[in-house]
């Protein structure tokens, strides 16, 4: 389905927001960055700002709940006779290699910015919304590829257990030294997944 201008402005005006908060963030640190201030950056007002994010921290988050949002669809558009866990390991493989950062942000950007989400204390709360909406996305789209009923179990697990895998992989990505390439332990992570 094709969207329309307003809806692609819309959709761009929040993804500058988000990249904008946190980009921000990331230079002066969570406390060191006002609403206004994310406002300004992107030419609009703190008052279109609220018409997009609650807050903040939510501004900061948006990029990796879209990132959910996209696993989610992506997942559904693989091949129907597909193994299931061949669909998922390239659906979070090619969402690593193309659309955890931004192609104008740099890396370290998007490096440092996950890390101060996962230090900051006012962060943690937005961060675990972000991981619901990966395991949401994910669930609900196994869900479609087995064909199961609203009461069955194991899209809930699988959604939880994949999300799970790619969190321990981001740990250790993050304290990587030296800094290794994220795709490979998510790979590991789901191989492991798959073996246990």
């Amino acid at each position: 389905m094709e969207t329309g201008l307003r809806e692609r402005k819309k959709q761009a005006t929040r993804r500058a927001l988000a990249l904008a908060a946190l980009r921000l963030t990331v230079e002066r640190g969570f406390d060191g960055v006002l609403v206004e201030d994310i406002a300004a950056e992107v030419g609009v007002s703190p008052r279109t700002f609220n018409n997009y994010f609650s807050s903040k921290a939510e501004a900061i988050c948006a990029l990796s709940v879209d990132r959910a949002q996209r696993a989610g669809a992506a997942l559904r558009a693989r091949p129907p006779g597909e193994p299931l866990r061949e669909a998922i390991t390239a659906t979070m493989l090619a969402e690593i290699s193309g659309g955890v950062a931004p192609e104008h942000v740099p890396d370290r950007v998007w490096f440092d910015g996950l890390r101060m989400v996962l230090a900051t204390p006012a962060m943690q709360g937005e961060y675990l919304r972000v991981r619901a909406a990966m395991q949401d996305a994910l669930s609900a789209a196994i869900a479609d590829r087995l064909g199961a009923g609203p009461d069955d179990l194991l899209p809930d697990v699988i959604g939880g257990a994949v999300a799970a895998a790619c969190d321990v992989a981001t740990h250790r990505w993050l304290r990587a030294d030296p800094p290794v390439p994220l795709g490979p332990l998510v790979e590991e992570a789901l191989r492991r997944l798959a073996d246990y």
